[in-house]
């Protein structure tokens, strides 16, 4: 499945890409090609790269070399020290929402002021139009009893369904999940993964999660990547990867994961 035949689009595609920190190469000439609509897990061992992947199709980091795009346009600069001409970003970063492990809210506001801020600010909807979008997610994710809470009075999981109901109010093409349950004490754990299995199942967008939940990646993954030191080790189908890996590196990571 790492192919796409001539007849898909590629939504996100990632060609020979480098990406250093200091003297450490952590993407090594990666290429990735991901169809609209597609919902890929990214697995691997810590330090593979596979959350700077998702930084870098967001355009959080800067890389060395090669090119990535989505929807065609764009997203990072191919030299450290280029920038973006004139002071707004290209449009293509508010295609790619991206929620992180840790949570990020603003807690100086409410939760549904955090929620309509970027769409009214950033993509300079009407305060109505953010506030219809920002219901809608709160009643996606569950909280719409929590619109008037500010952070610091929500539970963990709570505070990360808000951060993907604000990630959703953007109304990306793209949704990354770095790592989302990490930062969660156990019990909460699931509450965050249902909302998330909800939008792989309803929702069109198209979706990256590094995740270690491998139960849940085969669950919703339309295909699932295992990367070591900023490569593509395999790529497949959950299936082909997690239940029946081929690769010696696959099998052996599996194995640690399920002694944990």
């Amino acid at each position: 499945m790492s192919e796409l035949s001539q007849n898909d689009a590629a939504q996100i595609r990632l060609t020979q890409v480098v990406k250093n920190f200091g003297a450490n190469r952590v993407i090594d000439h990666l290429d990735l090609s991901i169809p609209q609509g597609q919902k890929v897990a990214l697995i691997g061992p810590s330090g593979s790269g596979k959350s700077t992947v998702l930084r870098l199709i967001k355009g959080l980091e800067r890389f060395q070399s090669g090119s990535i795009e989505v929807a065609g346009a764009p997203v990072a600069a191919q030299r450290s020290g280029w920038r973006w001409p004139g002071t707004k970003k290209p449009p293509v970063v508010h295609r790619v929402g991206m929620v992180f492990q840790q949570f990020n809210l603003f807690p100086h506001l409410t939760v549904l002021e955090n929620i309509t801020e970027a769409p009214f600010r950033v993509l300079q909807v009407s305060r109505e139009e953010a506030l219809a979008r920002a219901h809608d997610y709160l009643e996606l994710v569950g909280l719409s009893h929590k619109a008037d809470a500010h952070p610091g009075n929500l539970s963990g999981g709570q505070q990360q369904r808000v951060a993907i109901a604000r990630a959703l109010a953007m109304r990306p093409q793209v949704m990354l999940f770095d790592e989302v349950t990490s930062a969660l004490d156990p019990e909460l754990v699931g509450e965050v993964l249902a909302v998330i299995r909800s939008i792989a199942h309803e929702q069109k967008v198209t979706m990256l999660l590094v995740t270690h939940e491998m139960k849940f990646a085969r669950d919703i993954a339309d295909r699932v990547i295992f990367m070591e030191a900023g490569r593509i080790v395999a790529d497949g189908n959950p299936e082909q990867i997690l239940v029946n890996p081929t690769e010696e590196r696959t099998r052996r990571f599996l194995n640690l994961v399920e002694q944990r």
